[in-house]
């Protein structure tokens, strides 16, 4: 394993975590360092100021606990064969399932890619799996996956554990149940930088798992007694999304625009050296057809909020505040729940508000 050049990183949340080297080689790429410099919240940290952290740290953390999880089992359950390599393959999904974020976190998929290349299907999983194999060719890490005994097998293998669509349940990013470590990292950091309360210990999770056989099927799994804590997991979840997250004012400062940026998601060369610093290319640009763009900036930096958010649900209708607002709800909603309520503001406004279009309302089904 390589103990002597493994290294050890003292982090605020899990304390002192010792890596594998080649974890650590791939940390050292430019492709990797590239996380320090995109937010783990985005536009959230011109809210709540202690929210400064960034993909970096929290990839390292998700490395670090999928690292445990697996050697946890892997301990208590000899019979199932789980090696050296297994462990070590986590690891690096863990490492790498955030390579592929674009700058801003989330806004970057969700709002900027669909508005300004509204034909793309591009997703950040996808993004992190052609950056992991641009970052193993462009730095010629393959004789080091080698000296580990990483074959091609196992390389698919941590592209599976990165990207859920290739398999829907893992321990890095699970979709059948939405128990994985990187929300056990997200919630323990997110809430220690925010300042907001944590009732969830996914320390009792990685105590209390267990690989069982259920409908022919293997499948982490923890006792009974543990439901009540799951639930504290979720609703963790279901707080930050409603207290920080989904912050009216941070989602009213979620309206940038620049062409050149979506651009890059078809060349990972040009994709690997975008991160937030976007932000002050173009509040320091002198280029006209950024202006628009520039006044926006400007006046989130001066606290100048032109985009106002309204509550506003499709059940139970509420008061219409400035120019955009939200349409939020505790279901999906059909084109025509939505099309309807986007009528009822138009037609409704407040006399002395400016006017409305189609355009000016922003559409969002906020997390339950």
């Amino acid at each position: 394993m390589h103990t002597l050049l493994a290294k050890v990183f003292n982090d605020p949340i899990h304390g002192l975590i010792e890596l594998h080297p080649l974890c650590v080689k791939i940390i050292d790429t430019p492709e990797f360092q590239r996380l320090r410099f995109l937010k783990q919240l985005g536009s959230t940290y011109l809210v709540y100021p202690g929210a400064s952290h960034n993909r970096f740290e929290h990839s390292l953390g998700v490395c670090h606990l999928a690292g445990r999880l697996v050697r946890a089992i892997k301990s208590r359950q000899p019979d199932l064969g789980i090696t050296d390599k297994d462990v070590l393959c986590v690891e690096i999904a863990g490492l790498c399932h955030d390579l592929g974020h674009g700058p801003f976190s989330h806004l970057f998929e969700g709002e900027f890619l669909p508005k300004v290349r509204p034909e793309t299907k591009w997703a950040h999983e996808k993004a992190s799996i052609d950056l992991f194999d641009h970052m193993i060719e462009k730095r010629n890490l393959k004789p080091e996956f080698d000296k580990c005994g990483l074959n091609e097998q196992d390389i698919r293998f941590i592209k599976e554990q990165i990207r859920p669509e290739i398999k829907d349940e893992n321990i890095v990013a699970n979709k059948r149940n939405g128990i994985d470590v990187d929300k056990w990292d997200y919630l323990a950091r997110d809430c220690y930088m925010l300042g907001i309360r944590n009732n969830f210990d996914h320390n009792r999770c990685i105590h209390f798992a267990r690989v069982l056989n259920v409908c022919g099927e293997k499948q982490i799994c923890t006792r009974e007694k543990e439901a009540g804590h799951l639930y504290d997991m979720f609703y963790t979840r279901y707080m930050l999304h409603r207290r920080a997250y989904q912050h009216k004012t941070a989602c009213s400062i979620n309206f940038i625009e620049e062409k050149k940026m979506s651009e890059a998601i078809d060349d990972m060369e040009a994709y690997s050296k975008m991160t937030d610093h976007v932000i002050f290319l173009i509040l320091n640009s002198n280029d006209k057809n950024l202006a628009e763009s520039k006044e926006i900036l400007n006046n989130v930096m001066s606290r100048k909020l032109t985009y106002k958010y309204t509550t506003h649900s499709v059940a139970k209708r509420d008061k219409m505040l400035g120019k955009v607002c939200y349409i939020d709800g505790s279901k999906e909603f059909d084109r025509e729940d939505i099309s309807d309520a986007v009528k009822e503001i138009i037609e409704k406004k407040k006399p002395g508000h400016q006017d409305l279009n189609d355009d000016d309302i922003k559409v969002q089904q906020r997390a339950r």
